[in-house]
């Protein structure tokens, strides 16, 4: 195992609608297509909810209200990207303060090149995700979390 120099902190948005969707992140970064929750690096100096606040401001363009603290990884997970980082991640679940400004695609990575940085959301039944469809493991993790409280 390589030794652990880092820790890298995330913090994700669980937003679910009426129907028992979950919004998704489909994004186009390192070079790699990865499908995940809305969020993303907490900045130094900046606590997790300020955080999530200023990814959605930058993702949606609009503001979020946070509604609780879902999950923290409970887990050593090494970085997918760096092999001598520690990954932890935090999980809320969030609304929209306002009705969403932002275009809702239908299909998976709706954008035009594959230019880093490129994102597209989606409404994605939780009943019928699977593991597979999202690209990291502790998003997994919280999906399976998420069948089981909509089966309860």
């Amino acid at each position: 195992m390589n030794k652990i120099n880092h820790v890298n902190i995330r913090v994700y948005g669980i937003l679910l609608n009426d129907l028992n969707e979950v919004l998704l992140s489909d994004e186009y970064i390192l070079n790699q297509y990865m499908t995940k929750f809305p969020g993303g690096g907490l900045i130094p100096g900046e606590g997790t909810e300020d955080c999530l606040r200023r990814e959605a401001i930058e993702e949606f363009g609009q503001e979020i209200e946070i509604i609780s603290h879902y999950y923290t990884t409970g887990f050593f997970q090494k970085a997918l990207f760096y092999s001598d980082h520690q990954l932890i991640s935090i999980y809320y679940r969030i609304r929209f303060k306002e009705i969403p400004i932002f275009k809702f695609s239908v299909k998976d990575f709706d954008f035009d090149a594959k230019i880093n940085g490129s994102h597209s959301f989606r409404w994605a039944s939780v009943a019928k995700l699977s593991e597979n469809d999202l690209t990291f493991p502790v998003d997994r993790f919280v999906l399976r979390m998420l069948q089981k409280d909509l089966e309860s």
